[in-house]
């Protein structure tokens, strides 16, 4: 099970990085950075929905603009909201 929780870290970290805007890359980055190694299973699970969303809504969402879609109230989206970077 230790294996599995790695590998969904592993990739985590790299759909965090890898977004396809430099703004997001390093946003995302940094946060899954700081917190990864702090979440449980179901906020592991958050953070990969999060992940899921396209960079215009996650950049507009982060910087309190308009969105095309609705963002959940859970500890993800709140800690991802009121992330300094």
């Amino acid at each position: 099970m230790t294996t599995d929780i790695e590998q969904i870290k592993k990739m985590i970290i790299y759909r965090s990085n890898y977004r396809g805007t430099k703004e997001m890359d390093k946003l995302l980055g940094s946060f899954t950075s700081k917190y990864l190694n702090q979440l449980n299973d179901k906020e592991l699970n958050e953070l990969i929905k999060l992940l899921e969303i396209d960079d215009n809504n996650l950049y507009n969402f982060y910087n309190g603009l308009n969105t095309d879609i609705v963002f959940e109230d859970n500890k993800i989206n709140n800690l991802f909201k009121n992330f300094k970077y």
